[in-house]
């Protein structure tokens, strides 16, 4: 037996007529609030950045909680993937930021090109990376920029 499935014509229209009204993202996020950032949530996430798998600590590279040192802790993370985290995280703080320009893999620090809180500085730097793809990425924001 198939499990693909065929609609009638009327069937389809029916499925669009009880269709639920779509939200814009403002109307959304005011249905779903954010649970506040508690001393609790802070040390869960001060915890979970010294698992040992590096996909929990993704995540707390991910969190725009993390407090500054959390996040300057992660940019010392052996793990490519928790720094390239950090690096696209836009609540980063720009100091650490800089010193990923400086990141040992071309992941980091083409995830720092596309981040659009990167300081100016660091995209000229990232501009000069011996690496091509990274180069790529600075010269694809800034044709952003400029067509946006």
């Amino acid at each position: 037996m198939s499990c693909i499935r065929f609609n009638t014509p009327a069937q389809r229209q029916a499925m669009r007529d009880h269709a639920p009204v779509m939200l814009t993202p403002e109307e959304a996020a005011a249905l779903h609030h954010a649970p506040a950032v508690t001393e609790s949530k802070i040390a869960r996430l001060r915890l979970l950045a010294t698992h040992t798998n590096p996909k929990i600590r993704e995540s707390v590279a991910s969190s725009y909680h993390a407090p500054e040192d959390l996040f300057e802790t992660l940019a010392h993370d052996p793990e490519v993937s928790v720094r390239a985290c950090l690096a696209r995280n836009e609540a980063v703080p720009c100091d650490i930021l800089r010193s990923l320009a400086d990141d040992e893999s071309e992941t980091v620090r083409g995830w720092l090109a596309v981040n659009f809180f990167v300081p100016a500085d660091v995209m000229e730097r990232l501009a000069e990376d011996p690496d091509d793809t990274v180069r790529s990425l600075v010269r694809w924001k800034s044709d952003l920029a400029v067509a946006g």
